[in-house]
């Protein structure tokens, strides 16, 4: 439920979790998230261009990089971290660029950091992307342990793979935002395989497709 006066289906968590949306609300007034939380509110509504009075129409206005920019300075950050992975390693270093221009010191860490053989976490040689070859594991868990000694006061997220990710947010400390997700065949842009599930995406809607 969205609206004030809203109707919600059965399943709606507004209405059956009252007493844990309670709850929640009130860790919005904690010091180490009311600043955060209202600085990603603000800038969420300076997104949007033309918002006086109606009659209004939706006009979206800025990039996410341009918001990430933007929010970083709201929030008073001066060191940024950027977990990215090495095949971006073009568009990591254009990042640090843009960052750096705007006054932002940025401490940037690859995935293959550390050289750690695939096999440290029992990978077999069939499961390698390149079968009879030395790789390096992916390891997020470093990139973000060497971002949390920096003492980064945002995180920015690069192409890292899906899992990895996850390892790089449950151990990172400082808040952490996305700037591009990794999506090999889309060009970093996931939704697309949304977009188009009705065409060239159908056999997303297979069960039997799933993790093949």
């Amino acid at each position: 439920m969205a609206e004030e006066d809203g109707r919600g289906p059965d399943f709606c968590p507004t209405l059956n979790h009252p007493d844990i949306v309670t709850e929640v609300t009130q860790t919005y007034h904690t010091p180490e998230i009311s600043e955060f939380a209202r600085f990603a509110s603000v800038q969420e509504a300076e997104c949007y261009a033309n918002r006086g009075p109606g009659p209004y129409v939706m006009q979206p206005s800025k990039s996410r990089l341009q918001e990430i920019l933007e929010f970083a300075g709201k929030f008073g950050c001066q060191k940024l971290g950027m977990a990215f992975c090495v095949g971006l390693h073009k568009e990591a270093g254009m990042l640090a660029g843009v960052l750096e221009g705007h006054g932002f010191e940025v401490v940037s860490v690859g995935c293959k950091a550390g050289a750690v053989p695939k096999e440290e976490i029992g990978i077999k040689d069939e499961e390698k992307v390149r079968i009879g070859t030395f790789e390096t594991m992916c390891n997020p868990i470093l990139q973000a342990e060497l971002l949390n000694r920096e003492e980064t006061d945002l995180n920015i997220l690069l192409g890292l793979c899906v899992g990895h990710d996850a390892l790089f947010l449950k151990h990172a400390k400082a808040f952490c935002t996305v700037l591009a997700a990794k999506d090999r065949v889309t060009g970093h842009n996931p939704m697309a395989a949304l977009y188009t599930m009705h065409t060239y995406y159908q056999k997303l809607k297979d069960e039997e497709f799933g993790g093949k």
